[in-house]
C-alpha cells in the first residue's frame, strides 16, 4: 500500500469529485457552447485534435525542464497563476456570468498564490480541469481522445521510468508550493510524507469521460468515471514505488468503463 488507507481514500473521494464536477461543468458548456468573456476555442478537425494536444503539452514540458534549470521560480509561479486563473474562470463560467466567473477565479487562485493552504489547493483542483473539458471535449471525436490516452500512457512510462524528467517536474511543484494536481500531506511516523496525484492524470481522463457522455450520455460518463477511480484505487492499494506512470492503468479503466457502457 503507497499510503495510508484514510489518505487514499481522500485521494479517490477527491479524485471522483473532480471527473463528476467536470462531467457536469462539460454537459452545461455542450448546450451553451460559449466559454466565457468571448474566450474562443481552438479551431482543428475533430479527428486530429490529438495532435494538437500533444504538440501543446511538448511545449508545455520543455518550458517546464527549462524553468526547473534555470531555477526560475518566480516565472513558474507566474505562469501557474495565470493558467489557474484562466481555467477556474472557464469552470465557474458554467454557473455564473463572465465577469463574475473572473472574479471569484481570481479570488481564489489569489488566496492560493499568498496563503497556500491544503484545503484551497486542492478546491481549486476539483474545478480548474474542468477549464480543460470544457475547452476540448466539444472538439473532440472518440478516436482522437483514445488515441490521445495511448500516447500518454507510453510517454508517462518513459517519463517516470525512463527519462524521470517527470519527477523532476513534480518535485520542483511541490518545492515551489503551485503543485498541479492533488496534495494531501500527512504524517508518516515521525516523518511528513506526501501523496500526490498529477494533473496531467485527472486532465486526461476528465477528457475520455467528457467525450464519452457527450456521444452516449451522462450515465455512460459517470460509468467511465467510476472504473478509472477504480484503477487508480488498484494502483494506490498495490503500488510501492515512490514514483509511478499511473496514466497506462487509468487509460485501461477508461477502457475497462467505455465496455460496461456498450453493455448496459
Amino acid at each position: 500500500m503507497k499510503h495510508k488507507l484514510p489518505i487514499i481514500l481522500i485521494i479517490l473521494t477527491l479524485f471522483l469529485a473532480t471527473q463528476i464536477i467536470g462531467l457536469f461543468i462539460t454537459q452545461e458548456y455542450l448546450t451553451q457552447a460559449q466559454l466565457p468573456l468571448g474566450i474562443e476555442r481552438p479551431e482543428f478537425e475533430t479527428t486530429g485534435s490529438y495532435f494538437s494536444l500533444l504538440v501543446g503539452l511538448v511545449i508545455v514540458i520543455a518550458l517546464a525542464l527549462f524553468i526547473i534549470k534555470v531555477g526560475a521560480m518566480k516565472i513558474w509561479r507566474i505562469w501557474f497563476f495565470l493558467a489557474s486563473a484562466y481555467l477556474l474562470t472557464i469552470a465557474f463560467g458554467a454557473f455564473f456570468a463572465g465577469t463574475y466567473a473572473l472574479i471569484i477565479a481570481l479570488l481564489f487562485t489569489t488566496i492560493r498564490f499568498i496563503r497556500p493552504s491544503v484545503i484551497i489547493h486542492n478546491f481549486s483542483e476539483l474545478f480548474v480541469y474542468s477549464g480543460i473539458a470544457a475547452i476540448f471535449v466539444p472538439i473532440m471525436s472518440f478516436l482522437a481522445v483514445s488515441i490521445l490516452l495511448i500516447v500518454i500512457s507510453i510517454y508517462d512510462m518513459i517519463a517516470v521510468w525512463k527519462t524521470k524528467h517527470m519527477i523532476k517536474i513534480a518535485e520542483f511543484q511541490a518545492q515551489s508550493k503551485m503543485f498541479a494536481g492533488l496534495f494531501i500531506p500527512y504524517k508518516q511516523g515521525k516523518k511528513q510524507a506526501v501523496a500526490i496525484l498529477g494533473g496531467g492524470d485527472i486532465g486526461f481522463t476528465m477528457l475520455f469521460a467528457g467525450v464519452v457522455m457527450k456521444t452516449s450520455g451522462m450515465l455512460d460518463g459517470i460509468i467511465v468515471a467510476v472504473c478509472v477511480t477504480l484503477a487508480l484505487a488498484s494502483l494506490l492499494l498495490f503500488a510501492k514505488n515512490k514514483y509511478y506512470p499511473a496514466m497506462p492503468y487509468l487509460t485501461a479503466g477508461c477502457a475497462i468503463g467505455y465496455l460496461i457502457t456498450l453493455l448496459v
